[in-house]
């Protein structure tokens, strides 16, 4: 097993600006290795345990986290919502520094990114972030893994999000222009990016020289490569009196086989859970334009190149 220099001062994985292209491209690099060669990389986390924290439910992150620290040898605890929110039973700090005397790193899907900074700054364990309100680092990671397993040459890349502006949106297109992707941001007028997130992601565009579009206008699309949708209800909200105004207002955004047609884009990826027929359609979820899936299984392979890059310095 190869030690990278880019991943040796990796210590937390808390969101995609911490890190830079090198890094980036070294931990798509890795989990693309993990992928292929499992059992070189079987004894990493041996005698390691790992917290993991869920505020929020969860099927692939729970299942891709757990099944992969096992096989890297490790043991991971699962530590869910019993324990009510982060800060309301006990301080953060106090929940960071326990954890810290058992574990040998913490794993949190969280509502606040408060907490999730508040854990890397009191445990003296790698903290990874596994979802916030404001990072989906592991979800782009596992995104930027699928796509360099068809485009080599990510830089040639061109990536477009149809939806609500969320934390997925947010890492993805960090992420992208980091690596430099040329990325379009589509959303519904009031549900765009925040605007910090956008002006960050558009320093980091300039310095790589990517193009960033963001818009309103969904015949705006332009030519893609690839279009990514995530649901347009957030989570906890199913039951929401809104709901019936959402999807109106978000109708004319589905990701369906004529925009594919229109934007000439030849892969359809969604982080799932998807909501069919609303986001995008039956059809497409199961076409052979769908990486879906494939892009599920990735998630513990980019989950895994973290962790093998926070225990293999």
């Amino acid at each position: 097993m190869s030690k990278n220099i880019a991943l040796q001062q990796l210590n937390n994985f808390l969101a995609d600006d911490q890190l830079n292209k090198s890094e980036l491209l070294a931990l798509i690099e890795l989990a693309i290795n993990i992928k292929q060669n499992p059992a070189d990389y079987s004894q990493v986390l041996a005698g390691k345990s790992v917290a993991m924290i869920f505020e929020k439910p969860s099927l692939r992150t729970h299942v891709s986290f757990d099944m992969g620290i096992s096989k890297l040898g490790g043991h991971a605890l699962y530590l869910g919502q019993q324990n009510g929110k982060l800060g309301e039973r006990e301080r953060v700090s106090d929940y960071a520094k326990n954890l810290s005397c058992f574990a040998d790193a913490i794993v949190a899907r969280v509502f606040s990114h408060d907490s999730i900074q508040g854990l890397a700054e009191h445990a003296s364990v790698p903290v990874i972030n596994a979802l916030c309100d404001v990072y989906h680092p592991c979800q782009a990671l596992a995104d930027f893994v699928t796509l360099s397993e068809t485009y080599p040459d990510l830089s040639q890349v061109k990536l477009a999000y149809v939806g609500d502006g969320n934390n997925v949106s947010n890492s993805l297109m960090i992420m992208a222009a980091i690596l430099g992707v040329d990325f379009t941001l589509i959303s519904p007028e009031g549900h765009e990016a925040q605007a910090d997130i956008v002006e960050k992601t558009k320093e980091l565009a300039q310095e790589s020289g990517c193009q960033l579009t963001l818009t309103n206008d969904i015949n705006a699309i332009g030519k893609q490569d690839v279009i990514y949708t995530d649901t347009w209800i957030s989570m906890g909200d199913e039951d929401s009196s809104k709901k019936a105004e959402i999807l109106a207002k978000f109708a004319p955004y589905q990701v369906n086989h004529d925009l594919m047609e229109k934007a000439q884009a030849t892969m359809v990826l969604h982080c799932q859970p998807a909501h069919l027929e609303e986001e995008i359609t039956t059809k497409l979820f199961d076409s052979e334009l769908s990486k879906v899936f494939q892009q599920a299984e990735n998630r513990m392979w980019a989950q895994n190149a973290v962790l093998v890059a926070l225990f293999s310095k």
